[in-house]
């Protein structure tokens, strides 16, 4: 009988563990995302109070992204991981406790969640870089389209099992779970044996100062126009686009679809939708991979759209579950491409620069989507976010590298040239 083990974890072990680890780790991380709103409701906070703990959890992004990925191009990444683990363990655990024991205020959750944020900056470029260093090539797209069907699944599994500890045990006991969520990644992290980068792969920046490292990385981008394009269309989506769905869509739901019970069907659609497009990631290579990531993310940024046509429930989910498919193939293509692509010892910093600019730019978008809905209307607005966020995505096709780059890098792209070919990519 065949297995059905996925083949890049039965082959690949290190990976298998890394896998495990996170899978907790991102259901988790799902339950807090609806527990941290309550947790500041339970405490009397206010929804300004709401907003203060969700920017304190994304504003260390802007300032410890780029920090994050020198130090992983620079030091062990899985051992920045764990160490990042296990601060956002004790920070989600110290939460937990004030909140069960009633001494929670809002001013310590919103400290906790800035300690939170910032382990989150200097574990994401590490989370990239590390990947390559526990599969082989060949088998990177499966890698990343598996971590991707577990952020999707979470996207499904996390909001239900949220509900249900809210209710049981309240914010404090949700937080909890989500910390011994962080315990047992760390747990597999500690036992991962990753391949050492080659020597001259290895070998710091001249100098070995942190701001020559910085620029050494900023030339990975700066040198391949398929990076910085793709990076300034994600920056379009996340500052444009994806304020549709954390900001207005909610606002639209409560006018339209009776709340909360209709919005949290459309999310489900949404979330159904991207696991179908890591199935797709998995079982589909195509020889120009950011060609097919340029069309993906013209049909993601179509969710404002679908949102604002204010359709039925069940309508809408349907649609954002297609908007979900493009989704996931973009992000899991993206990645695979930075990977294969760019030399190993510059890849957690330019994926450093890929979180700064949208991750750490997403706030500017949340803050400014509800005067401009106020001033033009929401559903204009939502509108208004699409016709950026497409043509902005279609522009990538203008580029001839993102048309040409090929699904598989030559040797020299991981190997001897280290850092000192910044236009090498493999691209004609």
């Amino acid at each position: 009988m065949k297995s059905v083990v996925p083949g890049v974890l039965r082959d690949e072990p290190q990976f298998a563990r890394l896998f495990i680890g996170q899978s907790l780790s991102v259901l988790g991380d799902r339950v807090s995302f609806v527990a941290v709103p309550f947790a500041a409701l339970s405490v009397g906070g206010s929804a300004s109070d709401v907003g203060l703990l969700a920017a304190a959890g994304l504003v260390p992004t802007l300032l410890f992204s780029l920090v994050g990925g020198v130090w992983a191009d620079r030091f062990p990444r899985h051992r920045i991981m764990l160490v990042s683990d296990l601060v956002r363990f004790a920070a989600q655990g110290l939460a937990a406790v004030l909140l069960l024991t009633g001494v929670a205020e809002v001013r310590h959750l919103v400290l906790l969640m800035a300690v939170f944020g910032t382990a989150d900056a200097f574990f994401m470029p590490a989370a990239t870089g590390l990947t390559p260093l526990l599969v082989g090539a060949d088998r990177l797209r499966e890698a990343n389209a598996l971590r991707g069907f577990v952020q999707s699944a979470g996207l499904v599994a996390g909001p239900a099992l949220a509900g249900l500890l809210v209710a049981s045990a309240g914010p404090g006991g949700a937080l909890a779970v989500d910390a011994l969520t962080f315990a047992v990644s760390a747990a597999f992290l500690a036992r991962l044996t990753p391949r050492e980068m080659t020597a001259e792969a290895a070998r710091p920046a001249p100098g070995g100062r942190f701001l020559g490292e910085l620029r050494a990385g900023w030339a990975q981008v700066r040198g391949r126009p398929w990076v910085w394009s793709g990076m300034a269309a994600i920056s379009v989506y996340h500052v444009v686009v994806l304020p549709s769905v954390f900001v207005l869509g909610p606002v639209l739901a409560e006018d339209r679809w009776g709340g909360a019970a209709g919005w949290a069907v459309v999310t489900a659609g949404f979330g159904i939708g991207s696991v179908v497009g890591d199935v797709c990631a998995y079982r589909i290579e195509v020889g120009r991979p950011m060609a097919l990531a340029a069309a993906a993310l013209a049909v993601a940024s179509c969710q404002a759209v679908v949102i604002g046509l204010g359709t039925s429930v069940a309508v809408t989910a349907v649609l954002e579950a297609v908007t979900g498919v493009a989704v996931s193939v973009f992000f899991v293509t993206w990645e695979t491409a930075l990977q294969t692509h760019i030399p190993e010892a510059a890849l957690s910093r330019v994926s450093s620069y890929d979180h700064l600019l949208s991750s750490g730019l997403m706030p500017l978008g949340l803050v400014l989507a509800g005067p401009v809905s106020d001033a033009l209307g929401l559903r204009p607005t939502l509108y208004a976010m699409t016709a950026v966020g497409v043509p902005a995505a279609l522009a990538l096709l203008c580029v001839p590298s993102v048309r040409r780059l090929p699904a598989r890098a030559p040797d020299t792209a991981h190997g001897g040239d280290g850092l000192h070919t910044a236009t090498g990519a493999g691209v004609p």
